[in-house]
């Protein structure tokens, strides 16, 4: 990398997006999309003729966050030629002082909260299953993988024939990553990481979303880039590369380099501006894998025509799709393959689709989300799952069925991976082993109860695990859903570019064009038929002993399915053995 090109990414990663929205000002932000070809000159004098002023550019993809005061600046922009699209920027970085945090707003799906359903006393519950004792090579917590066994990514299997190279880089687009977990530090690229985003401490309706900046471990809404306060991009980017090292777990590829691409707030919202960010800067560094376990918030389909929508939406959630795709289209160019969660709704995605929740993120006090039924899959598309050139993953569970929670469809869905389900169990009762056990950051695990001050766990989806002189300990925590499905991909597309990868002469590194990757992705996947009937009914006995059942139906091949897609991944298959 030259050094001009270091301080550019530098420049970029420098100025996130921290958007400003008062009552007292009546101050907004938008990401504001130009035309294709527009010049610099143009650009800048279109925003300033409807009323804007430009906060931070990002030049690769035609996109500027933009503030105003002026009320009528979305209508006054769609006037102008050189602005094809503007979309709310809902990072609101600025709230009065004296607001008090009250509530919590933290975006956790139905997948996530099947794992933290209510287990009376945490101290009382303290009942994580025990790792049995394996090989010697073996880390650990070996024996409470079971997702690694699935995928032949195990001393026995891949490990034996690529663990991945330090050249390749692994992006991980999530909340953050805890660059100082012993399982992940060995991995961890400092250097490269970067923080696109800013913390949000409440909504325009005075809710809590991030919480005071104050009362953040560093006392700033502006974390550094190996910090994760809400722990889903620790647990991601540990299972695509924990290394071997004798605490706790194994990733699928345990000797690449992990970057912190950070575009999540801890709440776990992803708002557009950071997305494109983390893209464009993962296609200049060199990164050769990205993971993405999330959707573009405010919305979970974004539609260009659908009747229900306000014209002011309709215009928003096109210029999401746009800029997005933009950036997508900027990042695989550059050799950056993107994989994505297929997400957590239990839906059909080429089927008439539903969206009770969105906008899921108030800009604007009283905004509510609305029910949309019948949308078009023709014509609604979830970001960044749905975008060209995207590798979809569902989730499996130990059976290898594919997860209760996990979205699917023929023609949407490309591969499979375990993700996790912990209803996966004979009678269909909850057993937290079902799912995905990875790294779970200290700070978090103690926000949220999971160990006591003295640093003994004292919830059942945690484990603590030490090396052999017991002086270095780390925490790990189940998790499922596609969230956990998507990295499990990502690693072995990691070994892939590892194993066939040609020198990067131009960044250094390792190239293989993501094509490539994709195609050894999908050739060496274990082809999984759909069930039998294809008419799958889910049956859940809920700790309340309520009994749940869902119905969903398989469409197409064994090569090719609404389930499984080509195949669940397989690391040992990938690298020729």
């Amino acid at each position: 990398m030259t050094s001009a090109l270091a301080l550019a990414l530098t420049a970029l990663a420098a100025a996130p997006a921290g958007a400003a929205t008062t009552e007292a000002t009546g101050e907004q932000e938008f990401v504001v999309l130009f035309a294709e070809g527009t010049s610099t000159d143009a650009a800048h004098a279109a925003v300033a003729a409807a009323g804007g002023t430009i906060v931070s550019e990002n030049t690769d993809v035609g996109v500027a966050t933009v503030r105003t005061t002026d009320a009528d600046f979305a209508t006054d922009a769609a006037s102008q030629k050189a602005i094809a699209g503007t979309a709310q920027n809902r990072v609101i970085a600025d709230v009065p002082a004296a607001r008090s945090a009250s509530g919590d707003a933290k975006k956790v799906d139905e997948a996530e909260a099947a794992v933290r359903e209510a287990t009376g006393s945490a101290k009382a519950a303290a009942k994580a299953p025990a790792a049995k004792k394996g090989t010697a090579a073996a880390e650990p917590l070996a024996s409470l993988q079971w997702d690694m066994k699935q995928i032949g990514a195990t001393t026995d299997g891949s490990y034996k024939y690529e663990k991945g190279s330090k050249k390749v880089l692994v992006g991980i687009i999530d909340t953050g990553v805890d660059g100082s977990h012993p399982d992940i530090a060995p991995n961890f690229d400092a250097k490269d990481s970067r923080n696109f985003t800013v913390d949000v401490p409440v909504d325009a309706n005075g809710a809590t979303i991030d919480g005071p900046c104050e009362e953040e471990p560093d006392q700033s809404c502006t974390d550094p880039a190996d910090v994760d306060e809400n722990g889903h991009g620790t647990h991601v980017a540990s299972t695509i590369g924990s290394p071997i090292n004798g605490i706790g777990i194994a990733g699928v590829a345990p000797n690449v380099s992990l970057v912190n691409l950070r575009a999540g707030q801890d709440s776990g919202y992803f708002f557009l501006q950071p997305s494109l960010d983390a893209l464009t800067y993962a296609g200049k560094l060199g990164v050769d894998v990205v993971n993405m376990s999330y959707y573009v918030d405010p919305w979970l389909f974004n539609c260009t025509n659908n009747s229900a929508d306000s014209p002011a939406d309709q215009q928003e959630q096109k210029t999401i799709i746009t800029a997005m795709q933009r950036a997508l289209d900027f990042a695989r160019l550059r050799g950056v393959t993107l994989i994505s969660a297929a997400g957590n709704g239990a839906t059909d995605y080429t089927k008439a689709l539903t969206d009770s929740g969105s906008p899921d993120f108030a800009d604007v006090p009283g905004e509510v989300a609305y029910t949309r039924d019948l949308l078009d899959p023709a014509n609604c598309v979830s970001m960044p799952s749905e975008g060209k050139g995207v590798i979809s993953v569902s989730s499996t569970g130990q059976t290898k069925r594919k997860a209760y929670y996990s979205d699917y469809g023929n023609g949407y869905v490309d591969v499979a991976a375990p993700g996790g389900d912990v209803y996966d169990t004979p009678a269909g009762t909850r057993d937290l082993a079902g799912g995905i056990l990875a790294a779970y950051p200290a700070n978090v695990a103690l926000a949220e109860g999971a160990i006591d001050d003295a640093g003994n766990v004292i919830a059942p989806w945690a484990v603590k695990s030490c090396d052999a002189s017991g002086k270095t300990c780390g925490y790990y925590q189940y998790l499922q859903g596609t969230s956990m499905a998507s990295p499990h991909a990502v690693g072995v597309a990691a070994l892939i570019v590892s194993k066939y990868g040609l020198p990067d002469i131009i960044r250094g590194g390792k190239y293989l064009p993501p094509q490539l990757v994709e195609a050894r992705l999908k050739q060496s996947a274990v082809a999984t038929a759909c069930p039998v009937p294809a008419a799958y009914t889910y049956t859940r006995t809920l700790l309340s002993g309520a009994v749940v059942t869902d119905t969903h139906t398989c469409e197409g091949t064994k090569a090719k399915n609404g389930f499984y897609g080509s195949g669940i991944v397989n690391a040992l298959r990938a690298v020729g053995h």
